[in-house]
Protein backbone atom coordinates (compact mmCIF):
# COMPACT_ATOMS: atom_id res chain seq x y z
CA UNK A 1 0.00 0.00 0.00
CA UNK A 2 1.52 3.56 -0.75
CA UNK A 3 0.31 6.36 1.28
CA UNK A 4 0.03 10.09 -0.23
CA UNK A 5 3.47 11.80 0.44
CA UNK A 6 0.92 14.25 3.56
CA UNK A 7 0.11 11.13 5.19
CA UNK A 8 3.73 9.52 5.05
CA UNK A 9 5.18 12.82 6.38
CA UNK A 10 2.64 13.41 9.70
CA UNK A 11 3.10 9.45 10.02
CA UNK A 12 7.12 10.00 10.32
CA UNK A 13 6.12 12.94 12.55
CA UNK A 14 4.12 11.32 14.58
CA UNK A 15 6.22 8.22 14.86
CA UNK A 16 9.54 10.30 15.66
CA UNK A 17 7.49 12.32 18.22
CA UNK A 18 6.88 8.92 19.89
CA UNK A 19 9.78 7.62 19.74
CA UNK A 20 11.32 10.60 20.86
CA UNK A 21 9.48 9.92 24.72
CA UNK A 22 11.32 6.92 25.37
CA UNK A 23 14.89 6.65 26.56
CA UNK A 24 17.51 8.58 28.39
CA UNK A 25 18.40 12.17 28.52
CA UNK A 26 22.05 12.93 26.86
CA UNK A 27 24.44 12.58 29.32
CA UNK A 28 22.44 10.33 32.08
CA UNK A 29 23.62 6.92 33.12
CA UNK A 30 20.49 4.91 34.31
CA UNK A 31 21.62 3.24 37.94
CA UNK A 32 23.20 -0.35 36.80
CA UNK A 33 23.07 -2.78 39.06
CA UNK A 34 19.34 -2.54 39.33
CA UNK A 35 17.34 -5.30 41.47
CA UNK A 36 13.72 -4.98 40.30
CA UNK A 37 11.93 -7.03 42.83
CA UNK A 38 13.64 -4.57 45.78
CA UNK A 39 11.79 -1.20 43.47
CA UNK A 40 8.53 -2.96 44.18
CA UNK A 41 5.79 -1.91 46.28
CA UNK A 42 5.11 1.90 47.27
CA UNK A 43 6.54 5.14 46.48
CA UNK A 44 5.78 8.51 47.71
CA UNK A 45 5.97 11.70 45.38
CA UNK A 46 8.22 14.16 47.51
CA UNK A 47 9.29 16.63 43.77
CA UNK A 48 8.59 16.85 40.54
CA UNK A 49 8.48 19.21 37.99
CA UNK A 50 5.69 20.83 36.88
CA UNK A 51 3.39 18.49 33.85
CA UNK A 52 -0.18 18.92 33.52
CA UNK A 53 -1.14 15.00 34.42
CA UNK A 54 -0.25 15.87 37.51
CA UNK A 55 -1.06 19.61 38.06
CA UNK A 56 -2.73 20.46 41.53
CA UNK A 57 -2.57 16.54 42.75
CA UNK A 58 -1.17 16.08 46.40
CA UNK A 59 -0.39 12.91 48.17
CA UNK A 60 1.11 11.63 45.07
CA UNK A 61 1.67 7.40 45.31
CA UNK A 62 3.65 5.25 42.86
CA UNK A 63 2.95 1.39 43.53
CA UNK A 64 4.69 -0.44 41.42
CA UNK A 65 4.38 -4.82 40.82
CA UNK A 66 6.39 -6.81 39.29
CA UNK A 67 4.44 -9.46 36.85
CA UNK A 68 5.31 -12.82 36.05
CA UNK A 69 6.48 -11.39 32.04
CA UNK A 70 9.12 -9.39 33.74
CA UNK A 71 6.86 -6.19 32.82
CA UNK A 72 5.85 -4.02 36.20
CA UNK A 73 2.38 -3.26 36.79
CA UNK A 74 1.78 0.74 37.53
CA UNK A 75 -0.83 2.33 39.77
CA UNK A 76 -0.33 6.08 40.35
CA UNK A 77 -2.51 7.69 43.04
CA UNK A 78 -3.16 11.40 43.52
CA UNK A 79 -5.78 13.12 45.43
CA UNK A 80 -7.21 16.20 42.95
CA UNK A 81 -7.53 19.24 45.45
CA UNK A 82 -9.80 21.61 43.05
CA UNK A 83 -12.52 18.04 43.11
CA UNK A 84 -11.48 16.81 45.96
CA UNK A 85 -11.51 13.86 45.09
CA UNK A 86 -8.89 11.12 44.19
CA UNK A 87 -7.43 9.81 40.62
CA UNK A 88 -5.68 7.21 39.95
CA UNK A 89 -4.05 5.97 36.55
CA UNK A 90 -3.35 2.50 36.07
CA UNK A 91 -0.47 1.53 33.41
CA UNK A 92 2.85 -0.96 32.46
CA UNK A 93 6.66 -0.53 32.45
CA UNK A 94 9.32 -2.72 29.90
CA UNK A 95 12.63 -2.62 30.25
CA UNK A 96 14.92 -0.71 27.66
CA UNK A 97 17.43 -3.36 28.01
CA UNK A 98 18.39 -5.80 30.32
CA UNK A 99 16.56 -5.91 33.81
CA UNK A 100 19.80 -5.04 35.27
CA UNK A 101 20.02 -1.15 34.08
CA UNK A 102 16.69 0.99 35.13
CA UNK A 103 16.08 2.31 31.90
CA UNK A 104 12.07 1.32 31.29
CA UNK A 105 9.72 2.64 29.20
CA UNK A 106 6.20 3.26 30.52
CA UNK A 107 2.81 3.93 29.50
CA UNK A 108 -1.16 4.87 30.79
CA UNK A 109 -2.68 5.33 27.26
CA UNK A 110 -2.16 1.97 25.02
CA UNK A 111 0.89 1.74 22.64
CA UNK A 112 2.28 5.74 23.97
CA UNK A 113 4.73 4.75 26.28
CA UNK A 114 7.45 7.55 27.97
CA UNK A 115 10.90 7.01 29.40
CA UNK A 116 11.15 6.20 33.41
CA UNK A 117 14.89 6.34 34.14
CA UNK A 118 15.82 5.90 37.44
CA UNK A 119 19.36 7.73 37.98
CA UNK A 120 19.82 7.83 41.66
CA UNK A 121 19.03 5.19 43.96
CA UNK A 122 20.19 4.77 47.64
CA UNK A 123 21.71 1.33 48.34
CA UNK A 124 18.75 0.29 50.66
CA UNK A 125 16.07 1.22 48.24
CA UNK A 126 14.19 4.06 49.98
CA UNK A 127 14.99 7.05 47.96
CA UNK A 128 15.26 7.69 44.38
CA UNK A 129 15.42 9.91 41.18
CA UNK A 130 13.44 9.50 37.94
CA UNK A 131 13.86 10.74 34.91
CA UNK A 132 12.10 10.92 31.97
CA UNK A 133 13.60 11.01 28.39
CA UNK A 134 14.55 14.56 28.52
CA UNK A 135 15.07 17.06 31.06
CA UNK A 136 11.81 18.16 31.39
CA UNK A 137 10.56 15.02 33.57
CA UNK A 138 11.86 14.41 36.70
CA UNK A 139 10.57 13.05 40.41
CA UNK A 140 12.40 12.72 43.65
CA UNK A 141 10.47 9.40 45.07
CA UNK A 142 11.03 8.24 48.77
CA UNK A 143 9.55 4.84 50.81
CA UNK A 144 8.23 7.27 53.46
CA UNK A 145 6.32 10.75 52.73
CA UNK A 146 8.65 12.21 54.79
CA UNK A 147 12.20 11.34 54.22
CA UNK A 148 15.25 13.29 55.78
CA UNK A 149 15.91 16.39 54.58
CA UNK A 150 19.45 16.05 53.85
CA UNK A 151 18.89 12.92 51.11
CA UNK A 152 16.14 15.20 49.72
CA UNK A 153 18.58 17.89 49.15
CA UNK A 154 21.26 15.56 48.01
CA UNK A 155 19.40 14.35 45.16
CA UNK A 156 18.37 17.80 44.48
CA UNK A 157 22.13 18.70 43.85
CA UNK A 158 22.15 15.60 41.56
CA UNK A 159 18.98 16.76 39.66
CA UNK A 160 21.05 20.12 39.28
CA UNK A 161 24.51 19.16 38.86
CA UNK A 162 22.40 16.85 35.45
CA UNK A 163 21.35 19.71 34.06
CA UNK A 164 17.49 19.87 35.25
CA UNK A 165 16.33 22.96 36.22
CA UNK A 166 15.55 22.32 40.22
CA UNK A 167 14.17 25.70 40.87
CA UNK A 168 11.29 24.89 39.23
CA UNK A 169 10.66 21.97 41.58
CA UNK A 170 6.70 21.14 43.13
CA UNK A 171 6.83 19.89 46.40
CA UNK A 172 4.43 17.41 46.87
CA UNK A 173 1.89 17.42 50.16
CA UNK A 174 0.97 14.48 52.13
Amino acid sequence: MHLPLPVRVVTLIALAFIAGCVGVPEGIEPVTGFQVERYMGRWYEVARLDHSFERGMEQITATYELRPDGTVAVLNRGYRVDKGEWGEASGKAKFLGEPDVAALKVSFFGPFYGGYNVVDLDPDYQHALIAGANRSYLWILSRTPTPPRAEVERLVAKAKALGFDTSQLIYVKH
